[in-house]
């Protein structure tokens, strides 16, 4: 059972984040720290459109699902304003060296089961090819967990495709347990 340890997050405005003590998770005997001092965390913006595609993009199921254009489609900037303008939503943004390496949604859900519980349901998870195998996927979570935590979650959840086997062996890695099944119906 893997044990989160320690992340520390502290805003610095304009919805900058900046990790303010190392990250560690603990796998059973083996222990993975990562230095948290180069890597900001902020708000996705407008401009940073493009570049988030790409990284939606870059695997086998993303280059069947995204149009990735020099500017992109119109649907994507409706989807971006009204994500940008719902409260319980929050496009995170993870920047090294001023290139943007890894992305994730959280959407704050509120419900009437589990005596009215706020989840945590976390999306959209990618780290820049580049940089994968280096721990800042693991980062990215421990930072998204933290962030449902702090807004009063009692629970965080997310979906990963079937196909997706690195992905889950990942989350579980984490702690996340495959508890249910999901369905979809596509329109």
């Amino acid at each position: 059972m893997p044990y989160l340890l320690v992340i520390g997050c502290r805003l610095l405005g304009a919805g900058y984040w900046v990790p303010v003590i190392d990250c560690g998770l603990l796998f059973m005997r083996h222990e993975m720290t990562l230095n948290m001092r180069d890597v900001l965390v902020r708000k996705m913006q407008n401009a940073d459109l493009p570049r988030i595609l790409q990284l939606l993009a870059d695997d086998e199921l993303g280059q069947l699902r995204e149009t990735v254009q020099v500017t992109p489609h119109e649907d994507y900037q409706r989807a971006f304003t009204a994500i940008d303008a719902d409260p319980n939503q929050y496009l995170a943004v993870f920047e090294k060296d001023d290139n943007i390496i890894g992305c994730l949604q959280i959407s704050f859900i509120p419900g009437l089961s589990r005596r009215g519980a706020l989840r945590g349901q976390i999306e959209s998870v990618r780290v820049a090819a580049n940089v994968r195998g280096n721990g800042y996927g693991t980062l990215m979570m421990a930072w998204a967990i933290e962030k449902c935590r702090e807004q009063g979650c009692s629970l965080v959840q997310l979906t990963s495709d079937k196909t997706r086997k690195d992905a889950q062996r990942f989350y579980q890695e984490l702690g996340f347990v495959p508890s249910h099944e999901g369905f979809k119906l596509q329109f």
